[in-house]
């Protein structure tokens, strides 16, 4: 598989045979190549499954089919393929940093990363959180110890609401799969976060800008493949780098898009209503247990007993799904029904 990569694929694609290695060094597998290995450990581990019950944009859904922070990740990770795919990059090493870029996103979306800044020492972004789940929190606190490149991948993928290739290069991911990824992630949000909106009546079809809609279509699919086409066509070789690019009309409607969805869906009330009402459950439970150490040490059995109590807290709370922070909460604060 090793040699497969050095035959097909792109003079700027990072070789598996090449990874700059792990924190801790490792017997190689027989049967996968290092970024293969890191894919299954991501896939295996707790973090992962419990994104299954992670809000993406709407809290506690009662209808099954809007995205959860796990179909999020799933969509993330075929768009990455799909343009590393035409870019004759690394899918392996695409797929690996796209499983594993959200494993340290809070339940409730945003809102709980937005409580957890309040809280955490020297602040809490979910970027920095999935790099501290894979390299600290997870297999009992030994990490997954992945390779540097998918490593550096998750930690540099998030955008917010900035440029998807930064241009301070400190921000910038040191392979271009880390690169695709950025990608993969705002094409696959702006795609099916309009996707749910509509469904859940917030908006309609007919809310949506007519240059969106000219551009990049009425469908999801539509706007996936007009998204990943513009990518393709417009990254090119520049010396010893890939440079990735949009084209300047897609580029643009992706970016009125995302500018509707930050104020019509993000911004709505009925999102915001809910939103409020999570941030009141993690403000309450991070004052609790940060009160109640012997609580929550008998909670987690002295986890991660060499960082800071507070640091411990906000570990803790980034790791619950939505449904368990809200039974947690009721169990906590509400009373109990007796029979």
């Amino acid at each position: 598989m090793e040699e497969n990569e050095r035959r097909t694929l792109s003079r700027f694609a990072c070789l598996s045979a090449e990874s700059k290695g792990r924190i801790r060094e490792e017997d190689h597998c027989s049967l996968r190549t290092a970024f293969q290995r890191d894919r299954d450990r991501i896939v295996y581990c707790k973090a992962f499954r419990r994104l299954k019950y992670k809000t993406q944009v709407f809290l506690a859904p009662s209808g099954d089919h809007y995205r959860t922070r796990l179909t999020h990740t799933l969509e993330v990770s075929e768009i990455g393929r799909a343009l590393a795919r035409g870019l004759a990059l690394n899918e392996d090493l695409v797929e690996a940093i796209a499983l594993g870029h959200d494993l340290g996103h809070t339940p409730f979306g945003h809102a709980g990363e937005t409580v957890l800044k309040e809280f955490a020492p020297g602040g809490f972004h979910h970027y920095q959180q999935s790099l501290r789940v894979v390299d600290v929190l997870e297999n009992s606190g030994l990490g997954l110890n992945l390779s540097y490149e998918v490593r550096d991948g998750i930690a540099k993928h998030s955008k917010g609401y900035g440029e998807v290739i930064p241009k301070n290069s400190h921000d910038m991911p040191e392979t271009a799969e880390g690169c695709v990824v950025r990608y993969a992630d705002i094409i696959a949000y702006l795609s099916h976060d309009l996707d749910d909106a509509i469904r859940s009546g917030i908006i309609t079809i007919k809310d949506v800008p007519g240059e969106c809609r000219e551009v990049l279509g009425d469908t999801h699919s539509g706007r996936n493949l007009a998204m990943i086409q513009g990518v393709i066509a417009s990254t090119r070789p520049v010396g010893e780098r890939l440079v990735f690019g949009m084209e300047p009309e897609i580029g643009q409607a992706m970016q009125t898009l995302r500018s509707f969805l930050f104020h019509n869906v993000y911004r709505s009330e009925q999102v915001h209503a809910e939103f409020l009402k999570a941030s009141k459950i993690l403000r309450e439970l991070f004052t609790y247990y940060h009160e109640h150490r012997e609580v929550f040490e008998r909670q987690i059995n002295g986890f991660a007993a060499s960082a800071s109590h507070s640091r411990r807290v906000c570990d803790f709370l980034a790791s619950m799904t939505d449904r368990y922070a809200q039974n947690l909460y009721q169990q906590i604060f509400l009373p109990k029904n007796f029979a």
